[in-house]
């Protein structure tokens, strides 16, 4: 296994070459696995795949359930891990810069910090208090023994406010306090998506996978993009197999489902070739 500082250094030379590459969400310690066998470089958490995963609702799993199962996904493959840290669960710069200590020992080496609050009368916090989230989140990264790569997230978009303008400025704002990878999900245009990269000089993070949204990563990788995640795309595309599995045995009493599943022996062969890592 390589270890963390090890990881770290390659996370950072992904976002430094050139084009853009692809940062798949698994949900478990399985889905970690196979996206490893299939060739993909990185991995990221998506916090609300795992709260499918364990029967809860998005938001739901606390800050020491987050970290528990970061801790469980990098230990599984050798590919640098980014956790989801939601608002860093809690207001407070303090809060933040604690769950960014937290996250450190899980074996991880990167990680985002949003900005939504999480209140549906409220959803984004003031700017000021945004920046100074980042800033505190910056300085614990920059205190690290290894490389750990900050994403600062702005979620306007997600919440119903699909503002560019304010959308760019507070990416700029987190840049400015020390975010290394910058990230507006629900951004779906590509010109959209350009005139972002534009305006950064930090690695841009884009959300695919949404419905719709039919951009390909050669498309963004053209206007500068570097990294692109799916979030809970992955997961909700197997929960949504199982669905219709389970609809049609209920509904229909047929087992047709089985004839797309995948065999028996390949997803057994792949899993031994982990052995006890």
């Amino acid at each position: 296994m390589l270890t963390q500082a090890e990881k770290g250094v390659t996370f950072e030379a992904l976002h430094k070459r050139d084009g853009a590459f692809i940062i798949p969400n698994p949900w478990d310690i399985g889905s970690a696995r196979l996206l490893a066998h299939e060739g993909f470089e990185a991995l990221a958490t998506s916090s609300a795949g795992y709260a499918f995963s364990v029967g809860k609702a998005d938001n739901a799993a606390g800050r020491e359930e987050t970290c528990a199962h970061a801790t469980a996904l990098a230990a599984a493959t050798d590919l640098p891990l980014s956790i989801d840290l939601e608002n860093g669960f809690g207001d407070t710069p303090e809060i933040v810069a604690e769950t960014i200590k937290l996250a450190a020992p899980t074996g991880a080496v990167g990680g985002s910090i949003e900005d939504a609050t999480g209140h549906e009368d409220d959803p984004i916090y003031e700017r000021a208090l945004a920046v100074e989230r980042i800033r505190a989140a910056a300085e614990v990264v920059h205190s690290l023994p290894f490389r750990f790569m900050l994403t600062a997230r702005a979620e306007n978009y997600l919440v119903g406010r699909p503002d560019l303008k304010d959308t760019i400025e507070r990416l700029q704002a987190y840049q400015e306090a020390g975010a290394d990878v910058l990230y507006a999900p629900g951004l779906t245009s590509k010109e959209d998506i350009a005139t972002l990269v534009r305006s950064v000089d930090r690695p841009v993070n884009v959300l695919m996978g949404l419905q719709g949204v039919k951009l390909m990563l050669s498309e963004l990788s053209a206007v500068g993009v570097k990294r692109v995640s799916v979030g809970s795309g992955l997961a909700r595309a197997a929960l949504g197999a199982f669905l219709r599995a389970a609809h049609e045995m209920r509904e229909q009493g047929t087992f047709s489902f089985a004839e797309d599943a995948v065999n028996y022996r390949t997803v057994n062969s792949i899993f031994k070739q982990f052995g006890s890592l």
